[in-house]
């Protein structure tokens, strides 16, 4: 399993959920780098399981400042990076009758303008022919109740896939976007109480599709896939790995 053999990776969020995911899928594949995130515990754990192959960087995505260091020093540690991720973001809820200002900075911080900066402060540590992967949602496609900023920022997100790759075809750089549906992340904690948290997913797998909610080692798969040369003939596109959620459900 060397699909990712000698490639470097960035992963923001990557100490959880579906950011881990990837990691572990790129582990998988003989890929070496990097993974970001907030929570010192929780990264500091990532990084025992995913071993010597990454390193953690503590750093808050929606400062420039962060994003700065990270790729400089995943740069002097392995070398100039090949794949970025830019997972990092978050559910916020909240409809257009109670959102303050604040909340809408603070949304809009975390789940696109940081988007857009992760990958400026990466391209000057890129090698040319990179592959560049942004994470989107459903969210983006369905107009679920209170999500509509987080849905309107992620959709921006899939539209950023199209508009980076036409900015960077001069280097080669591709960037697409995956798409991800209801998936079994610590995310459920955020929105109901432990006790209901097995109930919501059973909910939800009964209204997917494919008969269940995905797992961040269905969209690591996928991002093996987009990272590897197997995609390369894939520019500005979407993926989307919901379950048949988008199109299919009723």
């Amino acid at each position: 399993m060397n699909k990712l053999k000698n490639k470097v990776a960035v992963i923001t969020g990557g100490n959880s959920g579906i950011g881990f995911g990837i990691a572990e899928a790129f582990k998988n594949e003989d890929a070496v780098g990097t993974i970001v995130g907030r929570n010192k515990e929780t990264l500091a754990n990532a990084a025992v399981q995913l071993g010597d192959d990454f390193i953690a960087i503590n750093a808050d995505v929606t400062n420039l400042a962060d994003l700065e260091r990270v790729f400089k020093e995943t740069a002097e540690k392995f070398g100039k990076i090949d794949v970025v991720v830019a997972n990092a973001g978050a559910g916020t809820t909240g409809t257009v009758a109670d959102t303050t200002e604040a909340d809408f900075d603070k949304a809009i911080d975390l789940n696109l303008k940081s988007v857009y900066f992760t990958l400026q402060k990466a391209l000057p540590y890129m090698n040319d022919g990179g592959s560049v992967i942004l994470i989107g949602s459903n969210a983006a496609h369905r107009a679920y109740p209170s999500f509509g900023l987080y849905g309107a920022a992620k959709a921006a997100v899939i539209f950023l896939a199209k508009a980076f790759s036409n900015d960077l075809t001069d280097r080669k750089i591709r960037v697409n976007v995956i798409t991800p549906g209801t998936t079994d992340t610590p995310a459920f904690d955020k929105f109901v109480p432990a006790e209901q948290i097995e109930a919501l997913k059973t909910h939800f797998a009964s209204v997917m599709p494919i008969g269940r909610i995905g797992q961040p080692s269905d969209i690591g798969k996928t991002a093996v896939f987009l990272a590897s040369d197997d995609s390369s003939f894939m520019l500005g596109a979407e993926l989307l790995v919901d379950g048949g959620m988008t199109y299919l459900s009723k």
